[in-house]
């Protein structure tokens, strides 16, 4: 008889929001089911002592402190979860080195998925262009993304939508129609 181990509720859970964020990474785009509401999941399946962390909601940081992570200021974050976007905050993001460029920050941020702004997304993992509908994008955050970004430096941004997420790594296009 063979004995196999039975994940817990929260392994399957933590296991299920990671495939999810891998996955909407690698389909720039094309939203992703999360298995339950709000970031707290993407604290729980990311985040570890190991991490340097800026969180700017306050329950929230209570979860990331249970972690162990360490709370620092934006510009100096392996991952940062906002309450909203603003222009400015690309260029106060890590965004890696040309010897270390696994170095850019993770952005996770709220956003309204399937209405605002139209965007037109090129890159790996997007056949030829995808339109999006992006809300709570504040004007000048794409533009400031833009210019950060000298691939392969930049920062992978996750956007949430209650239970959806929509990934864009630092490889993609954005371009505001």
């Amino acid at each position: 008889m063979t004995a196999h181990p039975v994940p817990s509720e929260f392994e399957t859970r933590t296991n299920a929001t990671y495939d999810a964020l891998m996955w909407a990474l690698s389909r720039p785009g094309l939203i992703r089911a999360l298995p339950g509401q709000g970031p707290a999941q993407i604290v729980e399946a990311l985040i570890d002592r190991e991490c340097a962390v800026h969180c700017a909601d306050t329950d929230l940081a209570a979860l990331v402190a249970r972690t162990g992570a360490a709370p620092v200021a934006p510009e100096a974050a392996d991952h940062l979860f906002v309450s909203a976007l603003s222009p400015d905050l690309p260029g106060r993001l890590a965004l890696g080195s040309d010897l270390h460029p696994e170095h850019g920050a993770t952005l996770v941020a709220p956003a309204t998925l399937g209405q605002g702004a139209r965007l037109r997304l090129s890159g790996p993992g997007v056949d030829g262009t995808l339109e999006v509908a992006v809300g709570e994008v504040p004007d000048g955050f794409w533009t400031g993304r833009d210019r950060v970004l000298r691939y392969p430096l930049g920062f992978e941004l996750f956007l949430v939508d209650g239970d959806r997420v929509l990934g864009l790594p630092r490889s993609t296009r954005v371009e505001v129609l």
